[in-house]
């Protein structure tokens, strides 16, 4: 049974056809016409101008079916992850501007390019909250750089399980490189942080030095079978992690990044 999705409003339509229909960023001509094709939708402007055939070509296929399914099916045509396979910040571009958009009829394009229903937008705030409230909140807590590294995609997208999931990740990655052992999880873990370390973070002196590091140790073991262990095996819909635990969670790997920042290696 066919479910028929709410239409756009004009604004919201012309919206989104000015930024598939940019010069700099949007789609050629040529990828226009191929893409209404595939989704059903009559090119009936081929002579204007990109964005005003974009917008004369939805709006068109919107009045005749009274229904946005053709519309999400051609948004999901142009911003296939496969077309930009080598132009990751151009997708990322193109998918949080049109995102934006979608808000304020209650629909999110994900990065797998599949939607997914949100609440609706009704303000500028409302947008801009769902879009950059994660980053700019990390930005104000002085995140370390590498949290950006790993996540930057994920944390565009307000993405909250896969920002945690990424950095932790990233985080692993960090260390292998550090330790020149290449191993996963755990298993890493403790043979670099063990008691006879490849990687210390202070002088693993005194006792307390070595509290300290044993400290460090198990706080990256307890990232770790907290969060990248059943992430890697639970689906995303049944792993769900809230805004403020994801802040929570990113400062305290941001913090183990900086104590990296100054380890040594022993062996």
């Amino acid at each position: 049974m066919v479910t028929y999705r709410k239409c756009f409003p004009p604004n919201v339509l012309e919206m989104i056809s000015n930024i598939l229909g940019n010069t700099e960023d949007g789609l050629t001509g040529t990828e226009i016409h191929r893409l209404l094709s595939q989704a059903n939708i009559e090119d009936i402007d081929s002579s204007n101008t990109k964005r005003y055939r974009l917008f004369n070509a939805l709006a068109s296929e919107q009045n005749k079916n009274k229904c946005s399914n053709q519309i999400l099916n051609f948004i999901g045509l142009a911003l296939a992850p496969s077309r930009f396979v080598d132009e990751s910040e151009k997708f990322e571009k193109l998918k949080t501007a049109v995102n934006k958009q979608l808000a304020f009829v209650g629909y999110e394009l994900q990065e797998n390019g599949k939607y997914r229903e949100i609440a609706i937008a009704s303000t500028i705030s409302d947008v801009e909250i769902k879009v950059e409230n994660l980053k700019q909140e990390l930005e104000k807590r002085d995140a370390h750089a590498q949290i950006f590294k790993y996540c930057k995609a994920e944390l565009l997208q307000n993405n909250y399980f896969h920002s945690v999931f990424e950095a932790i990740k990233g985080l692993l990655d960090r260390i292998e490189d550090l330790s020149g052992l290449q191993k996963d999880g755990n298993n890493l873990i403790e043979e670099v942080f063990s008691s006879n370390p490849i990687l210390i973070i202070n002088n693993f002196i005194s006792s307390s030095e070595k509290n300290e590091h044993t400290g460090f140790c198990n706080l990256l073991k307890g990232l770790c079978s907290m969060f990248r262990n059943p992430t890697a095996h639970e689906p995303k819909i049944e792993w769900e992690i809230s805004e403020q635990d994801a802040l929570d969670i990113l400062c305290i790997i941001s913090y183990c990044h900086r104590r990296l920042d100054n380890c040594h290696k022993l062996r």
